[in-house]
């Protein structure tokens, strides 16, 4: 049995009720409210043609729309991406905005997120001109200009609290994400080593990198490590590095994605914020822990 899910940004609560009725006249099913004005999920909808129809209905709206099965609908494996996914930065271009090559940077990563060049090649080549940043600056960056995702603590205590197993899985650098990943909550994190010399980055950075292959293979193997099916998780980013085991996860979410990765990820939240993976595992805003 399949649920149809419409859900909002808590910022902007635009899901009314004459949004769900036409929803619901024209595909069936059984109201449920899980938040109002921001989430609400049909279940079981007789049309087969449930989500589009929903998309077609919804489209001037800021109204994501998600088809989930019901079985198996609450995660037990949360592999998220960071940069542009559970922070709002990509912090690679912020450390090079300290050198005023923001620009030339960012350039490389946009190209790199949207899979037109390869990952581990694009990120040596940024990694190489940021070299002489001093330790001290880029404390103050993860300090100053590195902001966490609305949703996200809510997304990982609650998932924590009933039961899963919260892994972050950076392309970006150890130096961000096991500060972040302790502040939002994971459980682990795992991510790029960059090199110094002292206090000063090398411009180099530590081998294997940390790429499509290495989140993939942890989805797995973290499942593999706790009996679960690929049915059982939940993975969410936003860049091409991701969209592997966004497509190999039970729910794979592409959220504010690149138009590469919503194009071909399973679900797509355009609008919500993080809270919107809860939503669509069925939890109701009482459960949510914060």
């Amino acid at each position: 049995m399949s649920v149809l899910c419409l859900i909002a940004n808590p910022a902007d609560p635009a899901l009314d009720g004459a949004r769900v009725t036409a929803v619901h006249r024209e595909v069936g099913g059984e109201i449920n409210w899980l938040a109002q004005r921001i989430a609400c999920e049909i279940v079981a909808p007789k049309s087969t043609e449930a989500e589009a129809a929903a998309r077609a209905l919804l489209a001037d709206s800021p109204v994501d729309v998600a088809l989930v099965a019901e079985e198996n609908r609450r995660k037990k494996l949360l592999v998220a991406d960071m940069d542009s996914t559970m922070i709002n930065e990509e912090c690679i271009d912020e450390l090079a905005a300290a050198l005023g090559i923001k620009a030339e940077v960012a350039a490389i990563t946009e190209r790199a997120m949207n899979g037109e060049l390869d990952f581990a090649a694009a990120l040596r080549t940024r990694v190489g001109l940021l070299k002489g940043l001093e330790r001290k600056r880029i404390e103050e960056i993860r300090r100053e200009s590195i902001t966490l995702a609305p949703g996200g603590r809510a997304l990982v205590h609650t998932m924590r609290a009933y039961g899963a197993f919260t892994s972050l899985v950076s392309g970006g650098f150890t130096f961000f994400a096991d500060y972040f990943a302790k502040r939002i909550g994971f459980d682990e994190a795992i991510a790029n080593v960059l090199e110094f010399d002292g206090d000063v980055l090398t411009g180099t950075v530590g081998e294997p990198i940390v790429d499509k292959t290495t989140k993939l293979n942890r989805l797995r193997q973290l499942a593999a490590e706790r009996g679960l099916a690929a049915e059982d998780t939940l993975a969410v980013g936003d860049g091409a590095n991701d969209l592997d085991m966004i497509k190999a996860a039970g729910l794979g979410v592409a959220v504010h994605a690149k138009p590469v990765v919503a194009a071909e990820a399973p679900v797509r939240i355009d609008h919500g914020d993080l809270t919107a993976l809860l939503y669509l595992q069925g939890y109701n805003e009482e459960e949510f822990v914060r």
